[in-house]
């Protein structure tokens, strides 16, 4: 059986390539770069839903893990040259200045120094809970943010960076995507998985099962935090230019709005809400510029396509039906934990 899960996740892999590769070659630049944004929204939903949706957290900080990971891949895969061009005012660290990685390499290092802040960011904020763990978590972007506009000789300060070299391609970004997917797929599945659900379902029972809530908590968070870092850093090479601006709480709102429209605790919604909110954003422009209807003129309002997705997000929050599919689970759950399968 494990055999079999194994050479499935081997093909879906294989399969996401072929067509991302077929992208690629056949599709204009403008399809492609819709469709390379939304696999980079896959990896951000399907990270923040292992957070919030499948362990019960709420965390408002995902902007700023993404904003470490951007940093840190833009940093790696830039020549000396552009850095000379983006450091002009404050010279950029000597130690920065010649660090140089190729593409993947700078992703698994902007992850796992991602991963690093998630760990001690994780560490006092987890002993809170709900509102003022968001509270908290939002705190932590907004200092991240802060702190890229206080560092001219590591951020560039308010100016960003520009030139950041582009070679992700569909196939990059949807290829690592598919692996997102399917290394968090096989965590859920594990005694771990059965774990993190238990803990959101109710966590006192869980402490009853033997769960060890807080190392729990702390991994997922961590786990989380890595990939919203790879995120991070496919978003800085998709865009070519990042700033301060780029990772407001705008950005983690949306990122939330696929994962809630996908379904709290489902991957797979996840991955179709980010196609279709991404694709929908895209469609709606029309919305931003003036609208005549016959003898009705409306001037141009800016913003108000996410008008409509805030709408649904509030008629998805009011009149979802309560999931108990993993209630019915807890004991089953625990029995797995209990028996370390």
């Amino acid at each position: 059986m494990e055999k079999k899960v194994v050479l499935k996740n081997i093909g879906l892999i294989l399969l996401v390539f072929l067509i991302a590769k077929i992208g690629d070659r056949f599709l204009n630049i403008y399809l492609r770069n819709i469709l390379n944004l939304a696999g980079i929204y896959v990896i951000l939903a399907l990270s923040l839903n292992l957070i919030n949706g499948f362990t019960g957290l709420f965390s408002l900080g995902h902007a700023g893990f993404m904003a470490i990971g951007a940093y840190v891949t833009a940093i790696f895969i830039m020549p000396q040259a552009v850095k000379d061009q983006n450091f002009f005012t404050v010279p950029m660290m000597d130690f920065l200045y010649h660090l140089q990685a190729p593409l993947p390499v700078a992703l698994v290092i902007s992850g796992i120094l991602a991963a690093l802040f998630g760990f001690i960011i994780a560490f006092p904020v987890l002993r809170l809970r709900d509102d003022y763990l968001a509270i908290a978590s939002l705190g932590f972007a907004e200092i991240i943010r802060i702190f890229i506009l206080n560092m001219p000789s590591v951020t560039n300060a308010a100016l960003g960076l520009t030139a950041i070299p582009r070679p992700t391609t569909m196939a990059w970004t949807w290829v690592i995507a598919a692996i997102t997917f399917v290394l968090l797929s096989m965590l859920i599945r594990s005694s771990y998985g059965k774990a993190i659900i238990a803990i959101r379902e109710d966590e006192v029972a869980a402490v009853s099962m033997g769960v060890r809530v807080f190392r729990t908590k702390l991994i997922s968070f961590c786990v989380g935090s890595f990939f919203a870092g790879v995120g991070g850093g496919l978003l800085a090479t998709h865009m070519g230019t990042i700033d301060a601006k780029t990772f407001t709480f705008t950005l983690t709102f949306n990122i939330l709005l696929m994962v809630v429209l996908g379904g709290m605790g489902s991957l797979k919604g996840s991955v179709i809400a980010a196609l279709i909110i991404t694709y929908g954003q895209e469609w709606l422009r029309f919305l931003d510029e003036p609208i005549s209807i016959g003898s009705l003129h409306m001037p141009a309002m800016p913003g108000l396509r996410m008008v409509v997705f805030s709408l649904l997000l509030m008629f998805v929050v009011i009149f979802k039906k309560e999931d108990n599919s993993f209630r019915k689970n807890i004991r089953k759950a625990g029995g797995t934990i209990a028996k370390g399968e």
